[in-house]
């Protein structure tokens, strides 16, 4: 009797501590293998192996939480069923060859906090059901062929701390909501077809430390409310189609560090700017009219 309790309590931790992962998880892993060529991988899995050997994958109390991926030559397209994935908490499949779009189900990723699939090939538009990734907080997808309108259900996720969407081809305004984000401490759009007015109150992002706007096609005047923004070490505005006054309000911003409105119609005197922001490390505000003072400084 004692014989028969103590290989039923060995079957019981050995089965315990060699416990797959749940299958549909396991499912998700070898869809996403082979539908982004995993033979040839710059480091492909052994399918033969337990799973927690798999190069990239993490695995915690026996479910999925993080795959790194990044710079490992995947090509191909991300499956439906990378959304079965729904522990997962770190995706990064940055700088490889990924193409095609992002699929609806990635909305199923319920407890994802970072997502980085930058500089690949994506196309198409951001899936709105990414504004149901309530505990998302890092959003990288820049240098891809994403087009579109921005999704307004991202001004949802009250966790986001940064988004990062640089050269892409997004169109259309930057949408209202995401001026309620008072996590978010970096916007980057910069590089885009994105056009319409800086949003008055983005003075709600109160976090806000870096700021990238240019290369786009905004217009209109700069709101006052960018002053509020006390913590922005960065604005990057230059490069669109803003005119009229450098709001005095910018004077506020006590820790700004680099100052980028060049190659904009702005007009007025520059010399206050320059004056209060001469121990910065940059400030451009170089200018397309020509009934306006032109200057540049740069400071080591």
């Amino acid at each position: 009797m004692k014989n028969l309790r103590f290989t039923l309590l060995l079957c019981l931790i050995t089965s315990f501590v060699f416990a797959s992962i749940p299958t549909k998880q396991k499912d998700a892993l070898l869809s996403l293998y082979k539908s982004t060529d995993g033979e040839n991988w710059t480091n492909p899995w052994d399918l033969d192996a337990a799973v927690d050997t798999w190069n990239g994958v993490t695995i915690e109390n026996g479910n999925v939480t993080a795959i790194d991926l990044s710079f490992n030559n995947l090509t191909g397209e991300l499956p439906a069923s990378i959304g079965n994935l729904t522990t997962l908490k770190i995706l990064n499949l940055y700088r490889n060859r990924i193409s095609g779009r992002l699929p609806n189900s990635i909305g199923n990723l319920k407890d994802i906090e970072s997502i980085n699939i930058s500089f690949n090939q994506l196309e198409g538009k951001i899936p709105t059901t990414i504004g149901q990734l309530r505990q998302l907080k890092s959003l990288h997808l820049f240098m891809n062929r994403l087009e579109g309108e921005l999704p307004e259900s991202i001004g949802q996720l009250a966790e986001m701390e940064s988004i990062e969407l640089f050269n892409n081809l997004f169109s259309g305004q930057i949408p209202v909501s995401w001026t309620k984000l008072e996590n978010l401490k970096i916007l980057s759009l910069s590089s885009n077809l994105l056009s319409g007015m800086i949003p008055s109150n983005i003075g709600g992002l109160v976090s806000l430390e870096r700021l990238e706007l240019f290369d786009n096609k905004l217009f209109g005047a700069l709101p006052s409310s960018l002053g509020k923004l006390t913590n922005l070490k960065e604005l990057l505005l230059s490069d669109n189609a803003f005119f009229g006054h450098i709001p005095n309000e910018l004077l506020a911003l006590e820790k700004l560090n680099v100052l980028m409105l060049n190659n904009n119609s702005l007009d007025g005197d520059f010399t206050i700017f320059y004056q209060e922001f001469d121990g910065i490390d940059q400030v451009e505000i170089e200018n397309k009219s020509k009934t306006t003072t032109t200057a540049v400084a740069n400071n080591d």
